[in-house]
């Protein structure tokens, strides 16, 4: 069954690297054709957008998989069922997008007054992004569609479609001069529009003719049940971007400059991102089908052992380098490289509190979410407001990894309340502390007493001896893993 789960979450995984890796051509890019302040807007953007899309899918994209699990579970015309629900869902979240648009439009102007100088004086960058969540949201259930009839390849190859055509647009602007125009950065949501209705246009190929149609009965049993799930989204999301929010308010000066070196840093930490991204696709799907309790259980344990195994090398493989990775942003952006391991171990754990949901998400007692991410959410604004005055940007991301932590503890200690699930705890924890302590014996000695390539050099053998650990421990047969690929050749 773990093999089924891994060979979804490379083909996720292979397709979601490359396309975030030409998405990612737009952080060099942009980090080095706008300034801090320029910048800042971007990363404000892209902040609020995740919200917005959690908040106008209502839920429904975990809803629709455990539903059409049950569908399946049920007999009958289970096709028919499953039409029913895509309807359903797509139709009451299609509905939530319009409306929001529309809204926006209405209200524009206050809008982006509340928003800050930026916007006030452009208010069609907020109508721009408000289209942008419009088909976003739109394309959202028919993509979880995808998703979960296992037609990964038709998912990634149209999600790749739309990074390509936007980083293609961007740089195409870029060439006849519009980023040095008045409108500046509003041209990056215009390329980014343009990318989202065209995938819509595409995305809306695969429905099979199926029209949004709401069924009343269908969406109130699913609501009941996703809305737990939405309320925590919203929480959880928030958490993604409130420190962001806490910067631009709570920095005495220059809080949008401090802003835009913070999202640019996050931007490095692209690939542990990237993983616990692949594995999402993968994971959510899979761990809420109809195994029974016992190969659940085993299977979420195991899954958590090797995320976390997987999770710290990459840590380390970044960490190690960080000097390195920097050159990745504009010069001006690069002084906040310190900030990035901490980044890095935010993300390891938001993987680990992902890895701690799917039980109960499994077992419908979907309310638990609101406690792990409500409690996320309070330490939070509560460790930003204490930190961010004194420390700026270096204050936010030890805010998001105390938020992090504090949801990981929570999931856990409601895991073994009621759900005990057998965690390796021992493999799990000497992973965390052989990579910790491999991170810090580069930091506090081998960079104090070498230099150049030689400091590199050593990070190279310990980031090696991590990796063979892991091997050891976990009895992997590297010899076996290499004939397979050649034979699959």
């Amino acid at each position: 069954m773990l093999e089924k789960l891994a060979k979804q979450t490379a083909v996720y995984g292979i397709s979601t690297i490359l396309g975030r890796f030409l998405s990612y051509l737009l952080t060099p890019f942009y980090t080095r054709i706008f300034g801090l302040e320029s910048y800042g807007i971007i990363t404000d953007v892209y902040a609020l957008i995740p919200f917005a899309l959690v908040l106008l899918t209502l839920g429904m994209e975990s809803g629709y998989f455990r539903f059409a699990a049950k569908a399946e579970a049920a007999g009958g015309d289970v096709q028919a069922a499953k039409r029913r629900l895509f309807a359903t869902t797509w139709g009451i979240t299609s509905l939530a997008a319009l409306i929001f648009f529309v809204l926006i439009v209405i209200f524009r102007v206050p809008v982006s007054a509340a928003m800050g100088e930026a916007y006030a004086a452009h208010p069609l960058y907020v109508v721009i992004v408000a289209a942008i969540i419009l088909f976003d949201v739109a394309a959202c259930i028919p993509f979880s569609r995808l998703r979960e009839q296992g037609r990964a390849m038709k998912f990634v190859s149209l999600k790749l479609f739309n990074i390509v055509m936007q980083v293609a647009l961007a740089f195409a602007f870029w060439g006849i001069g519009l980023f040095d125009s008045e409108f500046g950065v509003g041209w990056a949501f215009v390329a980014n529009l343009a990318a989202s209705v065209c995938t819509w246009a595409l995305v809306m190929t695969t429905t099979e003719g199926t029209a949004p149609r709401i069924d009343r009965v269908l969406l109130a049993a699913v609501f009941v049940y996703s809305l737990p799930l939405l309320i925590s989204g919203i929480a959880g999301t928030a958490n993604e971007f409130i420190d962001r929010q806490l910067i631009k308010y709570l920095v005495p000066e220059g809080a949008m400059a401090q802003l835009g070196i913070y999202g640019a840093i996050t931007k490095i930490a692209v690939v542990m991102t990237l993983f616990t991204q692949m594995y999402r696709l993968a994971a959510e799907p899979f761990f809420l089908s109809n195994f029974r309790k016992e190969e659940f259980v085993a299977m979420n344990a195991a899954a958590l052992k090797y995320y976390v195994m997987a999770s710290m090398m990459i840590f380390l493989g970044i960490a190690l380098f960080k000097e390195l990775f920097a050159l990745i942003v504009g010069p001006d952006f690069r002084e906040g490289i310190f900030i990035l391991p901490v980044i890095l171990g935010a993300n390891v754990l938001n993987g680990v509190w992902l890895n701690l949901s799917f039980w109960y998400k499994r077992e419908e007692k979907t309310k638990f979410a609101l406690v792990v991410t409500f409690a996320g959410l309070a330490f939070t604004i509560l460790g930003g407001a204490l930190l961010i005055p004194r420390w700026g940007y270096y204050g936010a991301a030890w805010g998001r990894f105390i938020s992090e932590a504090a949801m990981v503890a929570v999931s856990y200690a409601l895991n073994r309340r009621f759900f005990p699930t057998p965690y390796d705890i021992r493999r799990i924890l000497l992973y965390v502390a052989v990579g910790l302590a491999l991170f810090f014996a580069s930091e506090y000695v081998v960079s104090q007493y070498t230099h150049g390539a030689l400091r590199y050099a050593i990070n190279v053998l310990l980031f090696a001896a991590y990796a063979a650990m892991a091997v050891r421990c976990e009895h992997i047969d590297l010899k076996a893993m290499a004939r397979a690929v050649l034979k699959r050749r």
